[in-house]
């Protein structure tokens, strides 16, 4: 039934429908217009015109490919279904997901981050109104960001120091925690004196705006061309917090090669070039343990009494990288991680 409700939806387009395809909670649409996805969405009605000119702008001005909305016959980008659904119709591509394994690609990808970043700074979009681009929402404010983690992973070891039974994910948290937090202390120290805050103010002020999840799952490989999708995550921010992201994707499972990471960054400077608060905020938010916050984090907020194995494999693997990135840190963004 809820497919014939999908379906139905795609009645309210003026498109030709040749054939549909459902893949992981959408339906691929083979149309006359082109390959299209319909999906479900959470976008709001005030965000989704927003979407619409900030993605059409990329596409005709900046030619990038990416997954603009579709309007409906009515003049819709919001769709709703018998079924009590919103859904939303965008241009998709053929292709596949970037392999982040092969060096070539994440080097394409770092190369298509940087004119993604480029046509952001378009004028067509920059003349957007500031109550315009407050539709999106804003990042927040790196350095209080940093300051909420260190806050949690003290909570999370008091918790743990009072559990009389300790699991093997507890013993091995303790055993790590003051080496780790020095670490998580160091970085926002250094935030705190650096000009991470203005960089943050200016940006957020000045509507510059970021994808906000760019990462493999979010890149086809299209023909000689990579298609940028999924743009829910939107918002006015630090830009380079998108190459951050993608790079702390990328080196983890680089094992934090220098030459990979090196030519990533060198491949987005050839678009973009980066300024040194920029690259400052790159190398600060790489030095911080974050997938050891992330997994205490998520252990903490779990159902303790019981335990999978793969909890305790993540944090391992946390303290192995953190010691893997020491020399990518010190000889790529001159960021000395304490010991």
């Amino acid at each position: 039934m809820r497919e014939e409700y999908e379906l139905e939806v795609l009645e309210r387009y003026d498109i030709e429908v040749r054939s549909t395809r459902r893949i992981r909670g959408a339906f691929f649409c083979d149309t006359n217009e082109g390959t299209m996805l319909l999906k479900e969405t959470g976008i709001s009605g005030r965000r989704a015109p927003l979407l619409y000119i900030v993605l059409s702008c990329l596409e005709t001005r900046g030619n990038i490919k990416v997954d603009t909305p579709v309007f409906t016959k009515d003049g819709e980008l919001l769709v709703s279904s018998r079924g009590g659904k919103t859904y939303m119709l965008r241009k998709w591509y053929h292709g596949r997901e970037c392999e982040i394994r092969q060096e070539p690609e994440a080097v394409r990808a770092a190369e298509t981050l940087a004119a993604l970043h480029r046509g952001l700074q378009d004028e067509g979009i920059m003349e957007l109104s500031e109550s315009l681009l407050s539709g999106f929402g804003a990042a927040r404010d790196p350095v209080d960001e940093i300051r909420r983690h260190n806050r949690e992973l003290k909570k999370i070891r008091g918790f743990i120091r009072g559990r009389v039974t300790k699991n093997e994910f507890e013993y091995l948290f303790l055993d790590s925690f003051e080496k780790m937090y020095r670490t998580a202390e160091y970085v926002l120290a250094q935030m705190e004196s650096s000009g991470c805050s203005a960089l943050w103010r200016n940006a957020t002020t000045g509507g510059r705006l970021m994808h906000g999840d760019y990462n493999y799952h979010n890149l086809l490989v299209s023909g000689a061309d990579m298609a940028v999708t999924n743009f829910e995550h939107m918002k006015a921010g630090i830009q380079v917090h998108d190459l951050y992201y993608f790079m702390r994707k990328a080196m983890e499972k680089y094992s934090w090669k220098q030459k990979t990471g090196q030519k990533i960054l060198e491949a987005y400077e050839e678009t973009r070039a980066l300024e040194p608060a920029e690259r400052e905020y790159i190398g600060l938010r790489l030095a911080y343990p974050e997938k050891y916050w992330k997994t205490a984090s998520s252990y903490y907020h779990s159902n303790k009494a019981w335990l999978p194995e793969k909890n305790v494999e993540k944090l391992r693997t946390a303290l192995r990288q953190n010691e893997e990135k020491r020399a990518f840190l010190e000889n790529i963004f001159s960021v000395a991680i304490q010991a």
